[in-house]
């Protein structure tokens, strides 16, 4: 997949973290699963973090047409935590 391609898409935020600790580690697991990830706010929140909930938090960003394999990871990793 080309950069330029990345710019094309259409990007949708599935979840939204308050610290770039948890997030890097969910888009690390969503990147080995082939699936392209981008954080929104990143820099914002992690220089001013009392500015996290009027950005909204970093958000994890993915194509929109990857968002519903996304989502299912995301879903069966929290299931697995709580088991």
């Amino acid at each position: 997949m080309g950069l330029f391609y990345f710019y094309r898409m259409k990007l949708v935020t599935i979840k939204r973290f308050d610290d770039y600790i948890s997030a890097y580690l969910v888009m690390g697991r969503l990147k080995e699963e082939n699936i392209v990830c981008h954080l929104q706010n990143e820099h914002t929140v992690t220089t001013a973090p009392f500015l996290s909930s009027i950005s909204g938090g970093i958000e994890l960003m993915v194509p929109e047409i990857q968002e519903e394999r996304a989502m299912e990871l995301l879903t069966q990793w929290e299931n697995e935590q709580v088991s």
